[in-house]
Order: structure tokens, then C-alpha cells, then sequence
């Protein structure tokens, strides 16, 4: 019996460093910056999480646009690991389908939205 609290309870600290340590609004700033919207400006929805740390989850705007997104954040065991050094990523965010082109990107011949980086590689 005493074999197996002990068990259970190692288990459960170790999955419980597995979670992602970032909180909501860490994650709506990251989300902000992503999208170019500011915070209060969209709703994070179906926020799943799997193990190491990554975050998916999907973004309405209030002006029609949707994402879908992820990042990387910090799992509980990785900050005691580098005594809590291990940053979090930055959100990567892609609009879906009938999103509003963001300000200062135009539309390629395929449709997709038109970016610096994608001009620069010349696929626009």
C-alpha cells in the first residue's frame, strides 16, 4: 500500500511538470502581437494542450478575422530544470479562410495573403 502512494504520487508530480505554465493573459499578449490586433480586440477559443508544452488554440477577431494558432510554452518541469529560464515562444498565428487582409499586406494571384518575407522570396 505504501509502495503504491508513493507511485501515484511521483506520477502525479511528474505529469504535473508537464502542463504549460503560461497564463492567459501571457498568452493573449503573445497572441496580440501575432495577429496585429490589440488585447480585448479577440477571443481565444479551443485551447488544448499537448505534452512538451505546445498550445493550440483558435482566435475570433471582433472584426470577422479567425486564426488558428499554437506556441510553445514552458512546461513546470522545464522551468525547475533551468531554474525558470526557459522562455516561452512567441504565438504563430495563420488566418483561415475569408480572415480580413491585415494592413500593409496585398493579396498574391493565388489569393493568400502577400507579406514582406513572401515578396522577398519572390512568390508574390
Amino acid at each position: 500500500m505504501y509502495l503504491r502512494s508513493i507511485t501515484a504520487l511521483t506520477t502525479a508530480f511528474l505529469l504535473s511538470g508537464c502542463a504549460a505554465t503560461i497564463n492567459q493573459s501571457g498568452l493573449e499578449q503573445r497572441t496580440a502581437q501575432a495577429i496585429g490586433q490589440p488585447v480585448g480586440q479577440f477571443s481565444i477559443t479551443e485551447r488544448t494542450e499537448e505534452t512538451g508544452g505546445r498550445i493550440n488554440y483558435n482566435v475570433s477577431t471582433k472584426n470577422g478575422g479567425t486564426y488558428r494558432c499554437y506556441m510553445y510554452s514552458a512546461t513546470g518541469f522545464q522551468k525547475a530544470m533551468s531554474f525558470g529560464m526557459t522562455p516561452h515562444s512567441d504565438a504563430i498565428c495563420t488566418p483561415m479562410a475569408g480572415t480580413p487582409a491585415i494592413s500593409g499586406q496585398r493579396s498574391n494571384s493565388s489569393g493568400s495573403t502577400c507579406n514582406a518575407l513572401l515578396q522577398a522570396a519572390g512568390r508574390c
